[in-house]
């Protein structure tokens, strides 16, 4: 009798989501056990107990996933479950934290496609404005957009703390290879004239960008919103817009609603919890491994 997929869920949070549970147990993993509350120092336990229990051929059908509401804390919890491997007793581990890593993968690789299909360009170059930015999809989203080449500056309605967090995604990240700026979403306008894309990931319902604010985007290309709860994160996009431009844009540029988001998002989870169960050897998945897959969706 073949041994079932086990996925072990650990989160610091004090639930985990059950639609990554859903999505889970779609994807093939017949078993999906929780752990809630976890420090840090736990996880190592955790892991170890995972992985010497069922012998070299269940192994292979265990797997853990990183849950969550800090990205920062996810990405940790993942270096330390992969610290805490023994060959030959290893297995697969993905970080998905409210699900922001593949969110913010269909976001940007949506975004990239729209570039390339509209303007024969990519995210090389690109300024970027991260707005609502210091939320765990905001903070991903960044650093996608950084490590694709963009100039990007995550806005957020305290100075310090967008400066403090984009500070963080540089250190953790960067890898000298990045340098995201942070600011107050109140000098927004200073800067709009310049911005090539936003991506707006601020909480439900809330707008970042209004009409006026819209006419000052004189060179915006792509604007992409996260929020499916009216109003829109941005004026005149609308929650099913996938490339389409947005009415009152001055310079055509094109809307990527939430609802386009979701469906890369959805199919990007679903693809890497279906490879953690295929792989014959482990593999530990974050926030570029969910872009990847993301952007051979939406180009396939």
């Amino acid at each position: 009798m073949e041994k079932p997929f086990i996925l072990h869920m650990i989160t610091a949070a004090k639930n985990l989501s059950p639609f990554d549970v859903n999505m889970a147990i779609d994807a093939g993993w017949s078993n999906c056990i929780p752990y809630v509350s976890v420090e840090q120092d736990e996880v190592q336990a955790l892991v170890q107990d995972a992985i010497f229990s069922r012998g070299p051929s269940g192994v292979k059908r265990t797997g853990i996933f990183f849950g969550g509401r800090d990205m920062h804390v996810a990405m940790d919890m993942l270096k330390v479950c992969q610290k805490s491997m023994v060959p030959p007793f290893e297995v697969s581990a993905f970080a998905d934290p409210s699900g922001a890593f593949t969110t913010a993968a269909g976001m940007l690789a949506a975004v990239e496609s729209a570039l390339q299909d509209k303007f024969n360009s990519d995210l090389s170059g690109k300024n970027v404005a991260c707005l609502g930015g210091t939320g765990p999809v905001g903070m991903a989203g960044a650093v996608i957009a950084a490590k694709a080449g963009a100039n990007v500056t995550i806005y957020g309605r305290k100075k310090d703390k967008s400066q403090r967090v984009a500070g963080v995604c540089n250190a953790e990240y960067g890898s000298d290879e990045i340098s995201i700026a942070g600011d107050s979403i109140d000098e927004l306008n200073n800067c709009l004239a310049e911005v090539d894309v936003i991506l707006a990931t601020a909480s439900a319902g809330i707008e970042v960008l209004n009409e006026e604010q819209l006419q000052k985007a004189v060179q915006l290309k792509v604007a992409a919103d996260v929020n499916a709860v009216p109003p829109s994160g941005i004026a005149g996009l609308d929650v099913m817009d996938n490339a389409k431009v947005i009415d009152g844009s001055p310079s055509g540029a094109v809307g990527i609603g939430a609802l386009a988001i979701g469906n890369v998002k959805y199919q990007t989870q679903n693809l890497l919890l279906k490879k953690m169960c295929e792989s014959d050897k482990p593999i530990y998945l974050h926030f570029e491994h969910a872009f990847e897959v993301a952007r051979e969706y939406v180009n396939k």
